[in-house]
């Protein structure tokens, strides 16, 4: 239930508390006193978006906040599904800032919107005088009929079995679109196929071929360096290493006289060593390059074959050339497995469309198992609210062989006749205002009841109705109040006198300012309050009078 509502910064709301009571909360006040603008505070903790900047200064940001009491609605899965930290006693905390920025928290936990609003639509059911347009949508009707079936667990398990259904089917016609331009293009495949399978393609092979290229060709200026630093280093009468040993025979000699000669010494023994290791690899290297034409003219060919097949699938790499190699090979393997590969999506669709018609038809029966339970409920309720004569029937219609949607595999409508020897028709072309409300207040007291919600606000829905109609309605909404949280904003004493707790909201200006307040009345403000609203804004002796015998009872 709703405990408390904290709004701070919002429209015409300075900072204003509300503390609810468990059973039947009244709100009445004047039009244009500030109710709507608490309900359109309320909607943004149960994750309506924000229309436009409502702040109350427009330096400082907007905060609505509720606390919840929610031990005893099995929450806690929906909690650890989100990763939300699960209380008892749960806060939901929505901010807009002045730049338009909006942040929702659950229990201090920042939060989307969408959870936000998976949250409120689980703790808050609103209904307002607009929400009787819904009942003639399928999508409110299949509501109505699956809430008090129970049937939610059983449309889920057919909305997941329709959707792979679906999903089944609309591979299977892609695969079907696929084999069949395939089969065209099959050829051409073949085609580069087998010509990419004819250069027999090899990683890297392009990079090794173009350093041989470039040696063969440069093979004579190779061959000329090679000899000429081989000369240079020991073929000379100035060979290098010569006039190195010679120099090495020198420092030798001296080497007992002068101790650090000896160190000298063997430094250029080594490098002696090393060049002429050097001479002999070059000598060695010298006689391996080989001017090869024959060779160079193969290296070529190949070459050019692979930039060639670059240029025209327009790639830049062997690589690529193997990778589409494989591609067009996967392909072509597809194509001539298809047949294989259809069957099994085809027994795969009618697999999965067998167990959405089965779920269909479970959800279905389940359905039409209450559809009288739920007329006779609406009717009683009708009957009570001073409509003796009412009579709703909800048919339940198969849909042509085969048909399944999102819903089931089923059409509903809702038909309504207010009085005797009218014939049914649907809700909206029959129903006045003041019909529509009370039928409303008829289906949503049944929906109430079977789907346990922990708080229903009926926002204004008493439009079109007065005296003992309204009275009736009042009896209505206290019965309900016994078993969960009624939140009604009325404009009708009747209705208003049968309050547990009852709040007025009222305008007051200050300094420049007109500011929204409200407050929770004592037994003589409810008097004098449904005096008010029975005769004006000062209440005679009779209507005090019967304000008093209202609010007995």
């Amino acid at each position: 239930m709703l405990d408390t509502l904290h709004i701070r910064n919002y429209a015409l709301i300075n900072e204003l508390e509300i503390q609810f009571d468990k059973g039947l909360n009244m709100i009445t006040g004047e039009t244009g006193a500030g109710k709507s603008i608490i309900m359109g505070a309320l909607s943004l903790i149960l994750g309506n978006r924000a229309e436009g900047k409502h702040f109350f200064d427009p330096t400082k940001k907007c905060v609505i906040e509720g606390e919840f009491k929610i031990g005893s609605y099995q929450l806690l899965r929906f909690f650890e599904e989100n990763d939300l930290d699960y209380a008892d006693h749960t806060i939901i905390r929505r901010e807009i800032s002045p730049d338009g920025k909006s942040r929702a928290f659950i229990n201090d936990s920042p939060v989307t919107l969408a959870i936000l609003k998976a949250l409120g639509e689980q703790l808050i059911d609103v209904h307002s005088q607009h929400a009787t347009l819904q009942i003639n949508t399928e999508d409110f009707q299949f509501l109505v009929v699956d809430s008090v079936a129970g049937s939610f667990g059983l449309k889920q398990s057919y909305r997941e079995s329709f959707f792979a259904y679906k999903k089944a089917k609309k591979e299977l016609e892609e695969f079907k679109d696929l084999v069949k331009k395939a089969a065209i293009e099959q050829d051409y495949f073949q085609f580069q196929f087998d010509e990419l399978d004819a250069a027999r393609l090899v990683a890297d092979e392009q990079g090794q071929l173009e350093v041989q290229q470039r040696q063969l060709e440069n093979a004579e200026d190779i061959k000329r360096a090679l000899t000429g630093a081989s000369h240079l280093l020991e073929n000379e009468d100035t060979a290098v290493l010569s006039r190195l040993k010679e120099t090495m025979s020198q420092v030798e000699g001296i080497a007992s006289f002068l101790p650090e000669a000896a160190d000298l010494a063997t430094r250029l023994k080594s490098t002696w060593i090393e060049l002429k290791d050097v001479a002999a690899e070059l000598s060695s290297l010298e006689e391996d390059t080989q001017i090869d034409e024959g060779t160079l003219l193969e290296i070529n060919e190949r070459l050019s074959l692979l930039y060639s097949l670059q240029k025209k699938h327009h790639v830049d790499s062997v690589d690529e050339l193997i990778k589409l190699r494989d591609d067009l090979e996967s392909k072509l393997f597809a194509i001539n497995s298809s047949d294989e590969q259809l069957e099994r999506l085809e027994k795969e669709v009618v697999a999965k469309l067998a167990i959405a018609q089965k779920n269909a038809k479970e959800l279905s029966a389940a359905r039409r198992k209450v559809l009288e339970m739920i007329a006779k409920d609406a009717q009683a309720t009708l009957s009570n609210v001073g409509m003796p004569n009412a009579r709703l029937q909800i048919n339940l219609e198969p849909l042509k062989e085969g048909d399944m949607r999102e819903s089931g595999m089923d059409s509903i409508q809702f038909l309504f006749s207010a009085n005797k020897g009218q014939a049914l028709q649907s809700i909206h072309k029959v129903a006045s205002g003041g019909e529509l409300s009370r039928v409303m207040l008829a289906i949503k007291s049944l929906v109430a009841k079977t789907s346990a919600l922990p708080t229903i606000i009926f926002d204004e829905i008493d439009t079109g109705i007065s005296g003992e109609v309204a009275l009736r309605v009042g009896e209505v909404m206290e019965s309900l109040a016994e078993n969960m949280q009624v939140i009604a904003i009325s404009h009708l004493p009747q209705i208003a006198a049968k309050g547990a707790a009852h709040y007025k909201v009222y305008k007051e200006d200050k300094a420049n300012r007109t500011i929204s307040n409200i407050v929770r009345l004592d037994q003589e403000g409810r008097v004098k309050e449904i005096a008010q609203m029975l005769s004006g804004t000062n209440p005679t002796d009779a209507a005090l009078e019967h304000a008093e015998l209202l609010l007995k009872g």
